[in-house]
C-alpha cells in the first residue's frame, strides 16, 4: 500500500514533466527553442515537437502576411504644398532567427514600431523629392512613388528579419489650417469663371439685340417703301379713274367734287363759314342745285 502511494506521485509528475516537454507548431507558425535566452532550435514546420522541460522555453511568431497601418505625417513636395498622408504595409517575418536577436523581447509590437519607424522617413523621402508635386502624388504616378517607398523600406526591414511585400497610400488629404484657405481660392476661381461667362453672355446678348434691332429697321423700312409704292400705284389708279370719269362726264365730276369739297369743310365743329355771296363754292347750293346757264 505504501509502494502504490509512492507510485502514483512518481506517475503524475511523469506525466506533468511529458507534457512539458511537448508542443505542437501549426502551419500559421514558426517556433524558436530558447535555452537560457539562447536560441537552440529553429522550427519552421508545422507538428509535434520535444523540448527540455523547466530549461528550454518555445516563443512562436506568426508565419502568416502582417498587415502595419502607420501614423499620419505630413509631407512636403517640390511644389511645397503640404499634404497629409497615411498608409499601411503588407509584411512578414522571413527569419525568425534574426528578427529575435534584432527586437529581442520585444516581440511584435517592438518590431511593428521600429517598422514604422523605416517606413516613414521612406515616405518623406521618396514624396518630398525632387520632381515630385502633389499634382503626382495625386495622379496615376502615385503607384510608381508606392513602389520606390517599398522598395527602399524593404532593403532597410532585412536586418530586422522581416520582408516588407507593399506599401500603400491609403488618404492623401490637405493639413485642416490649409483647407480653408484651399476652398477660399476655389470659390474665388468659380466666381471669377462665373464673372467671365456672364460677360461672354452679356455680349452675346448685346449682339443678338443689336442684330434684331437692325432687322427690325430694315423691315419696316421695307414695309414703309413698298406700302408707298403701293399708295402710289392706288394714286395714280385712283387719279386715273378719276380722269376717266371726268373726260365722260364733266358735269358730274364737278358736281361730285363739290360734294366732296361740301362734306369736308361743312363738319358738326367747323359749320360757320365767311364767304362772298357770289362765291361760286356754293354754287350746287343755289338755283336747286342747277348752274347757271352761261
Amino acid at each position: 500500500m505504501k509502494r502504490i502511494t509512492y507510485i502514483i506521485p512518481v506517475i503524475v509528475l511523469g506525466v506533468a514533466v511529458l507534457l512539458s516537454s511537448v508542443f505542437v507548431v501549426d502551419e500559421r507558425q514558426r517556433a524558436l527553442v530558447l535555452q537560457f535566452g539562447q536560441i537552440r532550435q529553429v522550427i519552421e514546420e508545422p507538428g509535434l515537437n520535444f523540448k527540455i522541460p523547466l530549461i528550454q522555453e518555445v516563443v512562436f511568431y506568426d508565419d502568416r502576411i502582417l498587415s502595419l497601418d502607420t501614423a499620419e505625417i505630413e509631407v512636403t513636395p517640390s511644389d511645397d504644398r503640404r499634404l497629409v498622408v497615411d498608409a499601411f504595409a503588407r509584411y512578414r517575418i522571413a527569419d525568425v532567427e534574426q528578427f529575435r536577436r534584432a527586437v529581442g523581447v520585444g516581440g511584435m509590437r517592438a518590431a511593428e514600431d521600429r517598422l514604422e519607424g523605416i517606413l516613414n522617413p521612406q515616405i518623406r523621402a521618396v514624396l518630398g523629392s525632387e520632381g515630385v508635386t502633389s499634382n503626382t502624388i495625386l495622379s496615376s504616378d502615385r503607384s510608381a512613388l508606392m513602389d520606390r517607398i517599398t522598395a527602399q523600406a524593404r532593403s532597410q526591414a532585412l536586418p530586422l528579419g522581416l520582408e516588407v511585400l507593399d506599401v500603400r497610400l491609403k488618404q492623401t488629404n490637405l493639413p485642416s489650417q490649409n483647407l480653408e484657405a484651399t476652398f477660399s481660392r476655389m470659390r474665388a476661381e468659380r466666381e471669377r469663371e462665373a464673372t467671365d461667362e456672364r460677360a461672354r453672355g452679356e455680349e452675346a446678348a448685346l449682339r443678338v439685340r443689336a442684330l434684331a434691332d437692325r432687322t427690325v429697321v430694315e423691315l419696316v423700312s421695307d414695309a414703309n417703301r413698298e406700302a408707298e409704292i403701293i399708295r402710289g400705284e392706288a394714286d395714280a389708279e385712283r387719279n386715273g379713274i378719276f380722269a376717266e370719269a371726268f373726260g365722260q362726264d364733266i358735269e358730274f365730276f364737278e358736281f361730285y367734287r363739290s360734294m366732296t369739297a361740301y362734306e369736308r369743310a361743312l363738319r358738326q365743329q367747323n359749320s360757320t363759314m365767311v364767304i362772298s355771296p357770289d362765291s361760286e363754292f356754293f354754287e350746287y347750293l343755289s338755283n336747286s342745285g342747277q348752274r347757271p346757264v352761261e
